[in-house]
Parts: structure tokens; sequence; C-alpha cells
């Protein structure tokens, strides 16, 4: 399992640590908004380095840029002794580090995450990949990374909605793995809470699951909740005027996959209330066509928990209490996002 390392410091912290570390040449990745605003946070912390910057945003999450990327790195000569440090959100951990893994069969790489989503979830567990013609994280590699450092100095920089589309992975964990946790949560002035404590819990849980399953043959499903639906919308969406962020997609995930708990699990209805009340009044309510329901439906069955042609959800048996590989059929699913869709706020 990766070391990972709480910081208050970056810069001092970070050039501790690479101060420690033996390679050849130093890389590091970063996208177009990480380097405008978070380069000046870690680069009094940094020796001498080669940098490659591509285009922010989930629609470059793919082999194109990865080309662009092996390129940088060929044409740098970088050798297998070259420590690559992926420096950003969660598309930049999970595209750089598919790179260095695949790079001459592999280099070693450091994941520094900038935003709260890929702190508490992207950066932590060794899942790495990009997107393949419209399926989510379709193409990639378990492969832990050599090292984590977390800083809630980040987040400071991060426009509120990108820390409301991390703050849905916080809510997962409690829902998944921890009830106390998911009843502090906050859902009024949520933007104020002591970050450095939620991240730090959210890593754990997220860790003792990983390390009971790397490979995710079984528990580490449970980290999917809200993932099989709300990353088919994520997908369906991403080419569009609605494009929606990550977190915000899962969000949706989570209230429609709260409701088939409630169906298969008999997760008691006053649960079923309190995630939704919870989720809408943190990142409120859009509406999905019903048109869009068939190919939401579609993606759905490119999920990687599923087996054959079942679809496989990892559902609540309450809030805290999660189970995997629940069979659902698909008359189910859009009674589910008929269910959102009727929701008031």
């Amino acid at each position: 399992m990766e070391t990972i390392i709480f910081s208050s410091h970056i810069a001092e912290d970070l050039q501790r640590y690479l101060h420690n570390k033996k390679y050849s040449r130093l890389g590091i990745i970063m996208d177009s908004h990480t380097i405008k605003h978070c380069y000046p946070l870690v680069s009094e912390g940094l020796p001498e380095h080669c940098l490659h910057a591509f285009d922010a945003g989930e629609i470059h999450k793919n082999l194109d840029t990865c080309q662009g990327i092996w390129q940088w790195m060929t044409d740098n000569n970088f050798d297998r002794q070259t420590l690559i440090l992926n420096i950003g959100g969660g598309v930049t951990g999970d595209m750089g580090g598919f790179c260095a893994s695949t790079y001459k069969r592999g280099i070693r790489f450091v994941n520094i995450p900038t935003t709260l989503l890929s702190q508490v979830d992207a950066s932590v567990g060794g899942k790495l990949g990009i997107d393949f013609n419209g399926f989510k994280n379709h193409i990639g590699v378990f492969n832990q990374p050599e090292g984590v450092l977390i800083s809630e100095e980040f987040l400071t920089t991060l426009p509120e909605a990108e820390l409301r589309s991390g703050y849905a992975e916080v809510i997962k964990h409690g829902l998944i793995r921890n009830e106390n946790y998911f009843n502090s949560l906050k859902t009024e002035n949520w933007q104020s809470q002591p970050w450095k404590d939620i991240i730090e819990v959210s890593v754990g849980i997220k860790r003792e699951v990983v390390d009971k399953d790397p490979k995710e043959n079984g528990l580490r499903k449970i980290l999917n909740f809200g993932h099989t639906i709300g990353h088919a919308i994520e997908s369906h969406y991403l080419n569009s005027p609605y494009q929606l962020l990550h977190g915000e997609a899962i969000a949706i995930g989570m209230v429609t996959e709260a409701f088939l708990s409630h169906k298969f699990l008999r997760l008691h209805k006053v649960h079923l209330d309190i995630i939704q009340q919870k989720l809408l009044a943190v990142f409120g309510k859009i509406s999905i066509s019903d048109k869009d329901f068939d190919a939401i439906i579609k993606l759905c069955f490119q999920d990687k928990k599923n087996d054959g042609e079942k679809l496989n959800f990892s559902l609540l048996r309450k809030i805290g209490d999660c189970d995997f590989n629940i069979v659902v059929d698909r008359e189910a699913v859009v009674e589910a996002l008929e269910y959102y869709n009727n929701l008031e706020e």
C-alpha cells in the first residue's frame, strides 16, 4: 500500500519527501488549471524538473492526451529510474499514473491531489485509467503510487462547484461504512468544515476497504455505491451542454441507488428519505429527460461490476452498511430515475 502523508505545509513537506528519494530525473504532470493555481504552492519545494501540462477537463482524459504525455517522456529521455509527480485532480492522477505505469513497462509515480475529490477518492487505491469512446475509465490498470501527499492548502484554489463535487464522495464514504460520520456531515454551510479531519476520515475508510480487496474482486465494489447510474449519467452528458461534474452525477446516482436499496435490500424508508434530503440540500436537483433513460441504462451495462448481461449494483442495507453484487433489472433502473425526477427540492 502506498505511503500517505497529510501535510499542512506542502512545499516544505514535498521538498523533504523528494530529498529522501533516489531518482534519475523528475517529471511533473499537471493540467492547464493546476499549473496556474497550484504550481505556485509547490514550486519552492521542487528541485530541477521537466514539466508537462495538458488541457484541463474530463473530456481530455483519453488516448490522445496519453500520446502527448508518452511523447514528452520519450523526448526527455526518461528512463525507468525517473520519478513522476502527478499534481492535480482525479483526471491528472488517473491519467498520469496510467501513463507512468505503461511507459517502458512502468516507472514510479507519486500523486499530489489538489481537489477534494482526488484527495478523498481518486488518489488512493491504485485505480488508474482513461475514458474510451464515451465509456468512463474503460481502459486502465491497478497500480499503486509510491506515495500520496495530501494538503488542505490546495482546497483554497477550488471553485465552490469543484469542492462540492468532492463532497459527494465524502458523503458516500459515510453511507457505505460509517453512519455517525454521515450524520456529522453538514448540509448548511457545508463549505465551512474541518476539511483536514474529514479528508483523513474518508481516506481511512477507503484505505481500509482497499487493503481488504485491492483488485475489486468483492468488498471494494462497495466504493462504487452511486456510481453505476452516476457514471452512466456523467458519461451520457459528457459531450453535451448539460455536462455534469463527477460529484454532481454521483449525487444523482446515490439518490437513485438508495431507492434501489429500498426496493431490493429493504433499506428503511426513513433512511431513504434522510439520504435524498441530505443530497438534494447540497446538490439541488437536475431534471433528467425520460428521453435519455434508454441511453443512460445502456451505459449502465458497461459498468465494470457487471457479470455478463446482469446489472450488478452495490446497495445499502442501512446507512453505514453496503452490500455488493445485487442484481437489478432494467425496469427497476427506470423506476429509480423516475423516483428521482419526481422528488421535490
